[in-house]
């Protein structure tokens, strides 16, 4: 699953560990946005 998320990442051209440190951040609160998230909603 892990080398799926880092597959998709790198196909819409994000910085990986900009992209997984974001998510794991997000991750951390009691209720994330999943969708801000998914690699082609995701901003910087």
């Amino acid at each position: 699953m892990l080398y799926s998320i880092i597959e998709t990442a790198k196909a819409n051209g994000l910085i990986l560990f900009d992209y997984l440190v974001k998510c794991m951040k997000e991750l951390a609160h009691p209720e994330p946005d999943l969708d801000s998230l998914l690699p082609w909603n995701f901003t910087h």
